[in-house]
């Protein structure tokens, strides 16, 4: 796939970008509660799809969710119990990192949960999701596809890059022996959830360049946000000093200038 140019990227970002932030505003405004749900294979692009979505964002408006794995009592709650506590009230927008759906995904390839549960999740799910939609929450389900030889790819690029090599775990390295095995349970997932009232939006992300800004681009279509006017701001005048001094510097616990000894050591 031709990658998008960086340029074209960076400004085609920005403006959607900005379409964003409007998109809060009207979230807030309105009290609408929208539920994005990011979901794919790993290394597909998720994680940095998020990151330029919320950029400009309020993080007391727009919230990443990305839970850890379930302790022991949570293993013995009704199965979308701790997803639902991480809902959108009003005015809010959750953008969750993985979702209820890693029960069709992981754990069913790595029989993490038993046939009855992964069977009682697809019946469940679509129901789950309808009882969302109809009590008016905007709930929109990505899934990033990428083909096994750039997923290996990024995995090898991540292996040698000591910034990014957190990113690895020995379950995603072993997500590249069990490729037809997730395929499958994708295909499956599809088949049980993928219904009118929320479906999935396939985005292609070979490119992650243009996997970005296909995806906001599509999620900005779907939502019917408007700009809100917001009232006029303006810096009132300081007023006159009425005689305060600050605490002398030696009094206080400074953090070391560690950028002036930078600027020492700048060759001349």
């Amino acid at each position: 796939m031709e990658k998008l140019p960086k340029k074209i990227y960076e400004r085609e970002l920005l403006r959607l970008q900005a379409e964003l932030v409007k998109l809060q505003e009207w979230v807030r405004a309105e009290g609408a509660r929208l539920v994005v749900v990011f979901e794919g294979r790993d290394a597909a692009g998720k994680g940095s799809t998020i990151k330029r979505v919320t950029e400009y964002l309020n993080p007391r408006v727009a919230r990443i969710v990305a839970l850890p794995a379930p302790t022991e009592r949570q293993r013995t709650e009704w199965y979308f119990q701790r997803y639902v506590e991480h809902l959108p009230a009003a005015g809010e927008i959750a953008l969750f990192d993985r979702s209820w759906y890693n029960r069709a995904g992981v754990e069913r390839v790595m029989g993490f949960c038993t046939n009855q549960e992964y069977a009682r999740f697809l019946h469940q799910c679509p129901i789950f999701e309808r009882q969302l939609v109809e009590d008016g929450v905007l709930l929109r389900k990505y899934w990033f596809s990428v083909s096994d030889s750039e997923q290996e790819r990024r995995f090898r690029s991540r292996l040698e890059d000591p910034m990014r090599r957190w990113k690895l775990s020995p379950m995603d390295l072993e997500s590249i022996t069990r490729w037809e095995d997730y395929s499958r349970a994708k295909d499956e997932m599809f088949v049980h959830t993928d219904i009118p009232e929320a479906p999935w939006y396939v985005v292609e992300s070979e490119d992650k360049r243009s996997a970005r800004i296909n995806m906001i681009a599509h999620l900005l279509s779907t939502v019917p946000y408007h700009e809100v006017q917001r009232p006029p701001l303006a810096l009132p005048p300081r007023p006159p000093s009425k005689g305060y001094e600050r605490t002398p510097r030696e009094m206080q616990t400074q953090v070391p200038d560690h950028a002036a000894r930078l600027r020492d050591r700048r060759p001349d």
